[in-house]
């Protein structure tokens, strides 16, 4: 007879999307056989979704790579570390030395936000690479945002975020938090928090050319035209001038600009603006008034409002209302985080910076500017496809999957086919990873600790919260944060088998001696039993605005007292920062950046566009955040999901059947997908999910296969962005449809 397993309970962070809700894992053995949120996470308070639920069906999925591939006479096979890496040995050095840095071209996704090793150890990857050929999913996504706030606050990651659980009325626009629990925003359980805000007498508004979940949980609901969103929020910034509703405040004292603003507003009437966003003038001077006269307010826009042509200016918007209505940086308004660690608004002389650069360099072959180090994803394909100088021969691409992911994915792919050489670091064979010569698999998440980066710098309270790994990884599998070491190495010249703990130790030592001078030594044997990532954690909280200071503020934080606080450490609620949080060099917020201003030249002329009869916009569901989701079957059952919402009026319009197949298309490009007539839509709108399309030959994830669903990004234009940030239009953009 069997010892029967025993049972443990195990906590973990979810990496599946922005929330970041603390889990409580049953474990038998090596086996998860529970997951519920865990009650006493000091952030997410027990809330999970069901993407939390399957985080063992992603550790269990066959699909997920385990051994790295190499592909031989076109076909992959599995090989040892030592192979893949010496594959890599033998061909990408040879590529650089012939052509030069720029020959390659490095690429980020999204999931490695979630992944500590991939996001704290890509710059190392790409200061050895040295190319100026740099993309991410941000021009996909955020950038607009990262732009607006690095010009107004002196850094691309100050984002101001409503203080909901103290607010008492909440514009949203082109936003699902109840389904995102929030984006640029970390705020899990928003339902809850929106339901006690109502209870309390709060007041929510929502903007979106869809009656989202958010939406029917709302006190009012407003159609727009979907890109209309900039003629909205400079109608609301007029008005506010115009009836002498703009109150900064105690906040004027440390912006400038307003004048300017209200200058340039001035054109921009809500009588003028309403047919170009399909929002009455009444409507937007009321929703106008009752955001400047209510005692605690904030103002939220996410990705519909990034993912459009006016991106930045929507972007931009959003926080000029929060500070003309004495709202921004105040209890109840739009505040910002102070994150325990890896927060540059947290380091350094408090007030004041250098600011933001932009521009720095452009695109080879569009001359698209440079934007926080990054050129725009859209342009990837051209870069390749075009010969030169500095054409991109070869990709690193990182947790990504921007043939689904990005416009025309198809010219992407084709694009990559013809790389001399190309690496993915990737957990699948996907749409994108399909092309590489070489696959490194990262680990489960199960397998390695965790700590958030990035989604502490824009929660909705502070915290600090570490994991530690819930289940043994095998032996011969490298970390991710020593696979991208190694591939750096390969790059200098140091070659496959170099010393990569080594190296790690005198990259830390350096960043160690830069900043903490005299103290280093000290430092460095108070670090010394730890290595990677957990050292960097530990350096990072200890040095932080929280930390203990190496032992000299006894009450403060470090790596071993999250170690012993499995529900994370509650920091507070969010407090005023300004002027403290900012890095401008004027040490104000710029309210009224030139380049903002120029471009709204481009909104003057659109005001004489006529709009298109039918434009399409993406989704969000619940079920589904990234492409790689839809593989596990927890998450992939139910009622098929990747169907094209159509207005009944349309759906009589253009023939359209509940049910049937329709196809939509652009520019000779199109799908073929499902319809789903719902008055939800605002007539002229239609709305397809985003990440689908599973239906590549060469790929090995065969649950999403079973129901690929259509591409929505087939259909859309690569060389549509916003000028200013380089993020790609993926929503407003005109099509056609018709019966399939």
């Amino acid at each position: 007879m069997h010892e029967q397993a025993v049972e443990r309970i195990a906590h973990r962070i979810c990496p599946l999307c922005e929330a970041c809700c603390g889990l409580e894992l049953k474990i038998r053995g090596d086996k998860v056989v529970g997951i519920r949120g865990h009650d006493a996470d000091v952030f997410s308070r027990g809330y999970i979704c069901p993407k939390g639920a399957s985080l063992d069906d992603l550790h269990e999925d066959p699909d997920r790579l385990r051994r790295p591939l190499v592909k031989r006479d076109g076909r992959f096979v599995e090989v040892s570390w030592d192979e893949a890496f010496a594959e890599v040995e033998r061909r990408l050095p040879p590529l650089l030395a012939a052509h030069g840095p720029d020959a390659a071209a490095a690429l980020i996704g999204n999931p490695s936000a979630h992944k500590i090793g991939l996001l704290l150890y890509y710059a190392r990857l790409t200061r050895a690479l040295g190319t100026r050929n740099l993309f991410s999913a941000s021009t996909l996504d955020q950038m607009p945002k990262q732009l607006s706030s690095g010009l107004l606050f002196g850094h691309w990651l100050s984002f101001p975020v409503p203080d909901i659980e103290r607010t008492d009325y909440l514009l949203v626009l082109g936003a699902n938090p109840l389904v995102s629990n929030g984006s640029l925003w970390t705020v899990p359980d928003y339902h809850g928090k929106a339901k006690a805000m109502r209870l309390r007498g709060g007041r929510i508004v929502v903007i979106d050319p869809r009656r989202t979940e958010t939406a029917l949980a709302a006190d009012a609901h407003h159609f727009i035209r979907p890109g209309g969103d900039v003629f909205f929020l400079l109608g609301l910034v007029h008005t506010l001038f115009d009836e002498d509703l703009a109150r900064p405040g105690t906040l004027a004292e440390h912006v400038n600009g307003i004048e300017t603003v209200r200058a340039a507003a001035q054109a921009f009437s809500p009588e003028r603006m309403a047919p170009h966003c399909g929002i009455e003038a009444g409507t937007i001077r009321t929703i106008a008034r009752e955001l400047a006269l209510a005692p605690r307010a904030a103002v939220y826009g996410r990705l519909g409002t990034c993912t459009q042509e006016y991106g930045t200016l929507c972007s931009w918007l959003v926080d000029v209302l929060n500070v003309l209505t004495g709202n921004l940086d105040r209890e109840g308004g739009a505040m910002f985080a102070k994150a325990p660690a890896f927060a540059a608004n947290t380091a350094g002389k408090p007030g004041i910076g250098k600011g933001v650069g932009i521009g720095r360099r452009r695109s080879r072959v569009s001359a698209a500017p440079e934007v926080m180090g990054e050129l725009p994803l859209v342009c990837l394909a051209e870069e390749i496809e075009t010969p030169g100088d500095g054409q991109v021969r070869a990709l690193i691409a990182i947790a990504a999957n921007p043939v689904l992911s990005a416009p025309n994915g198809a010219r992407l792919s084709a694009a990559l086919e013809q790389l001399d050489f190309m690496v993915s670091v990737d957990i699948y064979l996907n749409e994108t990873s399909r092309h590489a010569d070489v696959i490194l698999p990262g680990l489960s998440p199960l397998e390695e600790m965790h700590y958030d980066v990035a989604f502490p710098q824009f929660a909705y309270r502070n915290y600090a919260r570490y994991s530690a790994p819930v289940l043994p990884r095998d032996p011969a599998h490298p970390p991710e944060w020593q696979i991208l070491l190694r591939l750096a190495a390969i790059v200098q010249g140091l070659g496959a088998q170099a010393d990569v703990l080594r190296l790690d130790d005198e990259a830390f030592a350096a960043d160690v001696r830069r900043v903490a001078g005299e103290h280093a030594d000290a430092v460095l044997a108070a670090t010394a039993h730890l290595e990677g990532p957990e050292r960097q954690v530990d350096f990072a909280l200890r040095m932080g605005p929280y930390g203990d200071m190496f032992g000299m503020r006894e009450d403060g934080i470090n790596l071993q007292k999250l170690r012993q606080a499995p529900g994370g450490i509650d920091l507070g609620p969010l407090r005023p920062r300004i002027p403290e949080i900012l890095r401008t060099p004027s040490g104000k917020v710029e309210l009224a950046p030139e380049i903002l201003l120029q471009d709204l030249q481009r909104v003057r002329a659109a005001v004489a566009e006529p709009p298109a009869s039918l434009v399409i916009v993406g989704r969000r569901q619940v079920r589904s955040c990234n492409s790689w989701m839809h593989n596990l079957p927890p998450l992939a059952k139910g009622p098929f999901r990747c169907t094209a919402l159509v207005h009944p009026a349309d759906a009589q319009r253009l023939g359209l059947q509940d049910g049937g197949k329709a196809r939509i298309s652009r520019d000779g490009r199109a799908v073929e997908t499902t319809v789903q007539i719902s008055d939800e839509m605002m007539p002229g709108v239609v709305s397809l999910p985003h990440g689908w399309g599973h239906d590549q030959p060469g790929t090995q994830m065969h649950v999403a296969a079973e129901r690929p669903g259509a591409n929505l990004n087939q259909v859309l234009d690569e060389r549509l962005r916003d000028p200013l940030s380089g993020n790609a239009v993926l929503s407003g953009v005109a099509v056609e449809m018709r019966p399939a």
